[in-house]
């Protein structure tokens, strides 16, 4: 797989996987991690449209690590 595939792969394992929160129920402290989360999401589709694969692939990993951390939390 290409890097470029991955990227997206993951920006699209992200989009499903954060359907996933119940935002309802998030703390201060969930939401402020959900708001940083969606921030390297948004970091990995700016550095995926300059074709820097690298850093994209970087930002989506933050990402999916913070949203792990509160997917964890919530279940």
């Amino acid at each position: 797989m290409d890097e470029k595939t991955r990227v997206e792969k993951d920006i699209v394992m992200f989009e499903e996987n954060i359907k996933q929160t119940n935002q309802n129920t998030l703390t201060d402290s969930q939401q402020k991690t959900l708001e940083l989360a969606t921030q390297y999401y948004q970091d990995t589709k700016y550095y995926t449209q300059k074709k820097d694969y690298f850093t994209a692939f970087g930002c989506i990993n933050y990402a999916h690590g913070l949203l792990d951390a509160i997917l964890k939390t919530q279940h």
